[in-house]
């Protein structure tokens, strides 16, 4: 997990660098990847690179890179429908659709097609499941202190209400961003309220608009090889201190769907857009990334919990 900004210069750097490298590969994933090419991402020597990034991510650069792809891979054939095995297998740097589907197979158990017809089906158990066993995210009113963000993970039957969606040109938005690796949840609210918003205070940020970014999908990836980054816009001349590092978040045509609720809802929501939403629409979604939007001056009732985002996702 990257340091707080109470961490060390060194180990905040190292934190820097080593994300840099992350989101090198996730961009990037459709071409060869060698080691040499991501140490210098990095500025480290690649004779050490390896050695370094087993350390840092638990695992060596050869599984991480594999996973990824298998993983992107498994959301593109959740999400895109209609795109034939053969374009996702060369979108995420494998040199055949057969290749895919070993490497598939042995992963998550069943082919790429069986993988698509099944998504549903699989979303439909996921969301019915969070609501019988919510204990993942449960904690006891003293475990954590209350959070002016969701508790991402935590999922209980609210009242039904319809889904607003609309489709908005967003521009592209230069991001200040913290990154925290570890199950979603009561630790992303505790990173929220613990490190990145006295963070953000300190820089006078206060009102600037705010996003939430989870890189990757419980279901699919490990709950503890998860990638969240807590975002905040940053003017042009922003220069970043080691403990965050800068970014750009894609501009372009999304799905926003708006949402006001307690954080034990917010993953219901996401389900729902993804599940029911978008294959209804038509739309596909595309290789940016989804967002949580949380505008200046949304609201947060810390009595209640509850809060208002805007859910964000990319479409063509």
């Amino acid at each position: 997990m990257p340091p707080t900004p109470s961490a060390s210069p060194p180990a905040q750097a190292h934190a820097q660098r080593m994300n840099r490298v992350l989101d090198h590969i996730d961009r990037h994933l459709d071409q060869p990847l060698d080691l040499a090419a991501l140490a210098a991402v990095a500025h480290f020597s690649p004779y050490h690179f390896h050695r370094l990034f087993a350390a840092w991510m638990g695992e060596t650069l050869g599984d991480y890179l594999r996973r990824r792809r298998l993983e992107v891979a498994a959301l593109m054939l959740a999400g895109k429908r209609q795109t034939p095995v053969l374009t996702v297998a060369l979108e995420v740097g494998f040199g055949s659709g057969e290749a895919l589907a070993r490497a598939f197979k042995l992963h998550f158990g069943q082919s790429p097609s069986a993988w698509r017809r099944a998504t549903p089906q699989r979303w439909a158990a996921e969301l019915q499941a969070r609501f019988r066993n919510p204990g993942q995210a449960e904690r006891k009113p003293d475990q954590a202190p209350d959070a002016a963000w969701p508790e991402h993970g935590r999922s209980h039957p609210q009242e039904e209400r319809p889904m607003q969606v609309s489709i908005q040109q967003l521009p592209a938005t230069r991001v200040a961003y913290m990154r925290h690796i570890g199950p979603y949840g009561p630790d992303v609210a505790r990173f929220w309220s613990e490190t990145f918003l006295p963070w953000r205070a300190a820089q006078g940020l206060e009102q600037a608009a705010c996003f939430g970014i989870g890189h990757d999908d419980p279901s699919v990836a490990r709950p503890d090889k998860c990638r969240y980054d807590a975002c905040v816009a940053v003017p042009a001349d922003f220069k970043a201190a080691a403990a965050v590092s800068l970014a750009e978040l894609p501009g372009g045509r999304y799905a926003v769907a708006r949402f006001e609720g307690r954080g034990s809802d917010i993953s219901r929501a996401w389900t729902e857009l993804l599940r029911d939403w978008l294959p209804a629409s038509g739309l596909q979604i595309d290789g940016r990334p989804c967002f949580e939007h949380y505008p200046p001056g949304a609201r947060h009732d810390p009595a209640t919990g509850v809060f208002e985002c805007e859910i964000c996702i990319p479409v063509r």
